[in-house]
């Protein structure tokens, strides 16, 4: 521990450089996937204004047990399938996955093809889970 303190006393320019980078790559990190919403605030936005669910996980994880109403569009086939969303283009888009690690590459991916409305859902289904909200099973 007083060597670590001796190196950040001796090189406090590069402590300093080393830090500013890392609060910059944490927040553009997390601004990059779009804005977060937690299970109770999809709950509002979907009765409230009729938002649409895109569940972005495997069929098998999808099949044991999905939010209501969702939209089944594999991460893997979205960019081809983003076609399915158009008749939703002017209502808000939730993107759900297992643990809300890879619904900012969708959202990303969204955004790209003019989506605008997107944002993902903290905690993927996981959270949900961890809620106690209901799943629906096929």
């Amino acid at each position: 521990m007083e060597r670590a303190l001796e190196f950040i006393v001796n090189h406090y320019i590069l402590v300093s450089i080393f830090a500013v980078l890392l609060i910059a790559l944490i927040l553009l990190e997390t601004r990059r996937g779009g804005k977060k919403v937690t299970p109770q605030s999809a709950i509002t936005l979907i009765n409230r204004d009729e938002a649409i669910v895109v569940d972005i996980r495997d069929r098998k994880d999808f099949a044991e047990g999905h939010i209501v109403g969702s939209i089944h569009i594999p991460l893997s086939a979205l960019k081809d399938r983003h076609g399915e969303l158009k008749k939703h283009k002017d209502k808000q888009i939730i993107v759900a996955d297992k643990m809300g690690q890879h619904a900012a590459a969708a959202v990303k991916q969204l955004n790209a093809d003019g989506y605008e409305n997107v944002v993902r859902l903290s905690g993927g289904i996981a959270e949900w889970k961890g809620s106690n909200l209901p799943l629906k099973k096929k």
